[in-house]
């Protein structure tokens, strides 16, 4: 079921904002999926979603090696009948400020993630969003 960006239900929302495992679909260079799981955070207001991760991941490569525009993906999380999906443009950002940020969300979400001076964030401007919350 798609849902409206501009007025997601509070549910919908909440079910965000709720501690879940989500996953992140990539696709490899050569077209095949890559789904692992992750910590994830989204901010209605922007419709940014952030996931951190080192460096040197499989999932941060398939995001650099679609160049500057970024990669289109998918970030899941289920819950039993509950289920949201949102979509959008991926790219990597580095910089100190924005990876503090992206901490920052994490942890309100999660917990305190340990450190790791390679983080960087994988960043999804979602511009589908779609479930059942």
């Amino acid at each position: 079921m798609a849902h409206d960006l501009h007025h997601l239900d509070p549910a919908y929302l909440d079910f965000w904002r709720e501690r879940h495992i989500c996953t992140l679909t990539t696709l490899r260079p050569d077209g095949t999926p890559h789904v692992v799981p992750v910590g994830a955070t989204y901010d209605p207001e922007t419709r940014t979603a952030r996931v951190i991760s080192s460096g040197e991941s499989r999932k941060v490569r398939n995001v650099l090696a679609a160049g500057g525009t970024g990669l289109r993906v998918a970030l899941c999380q289920v819950d039993r009948a509950r289920w949201a999906t949102l979509e959008g443009r991926a790219v990597i950002r580095a910089d100190a400020d924005a990876v503090a940020d992206a901490v920052r969300r994490y942890t309100e979400r999660y917990r305190q993630p340990r450190e790791n001076p390679a983080r960087v964030v994988i960043e999804i401007a979602v511009d589908r969003a779609l479930g059942r919350a």
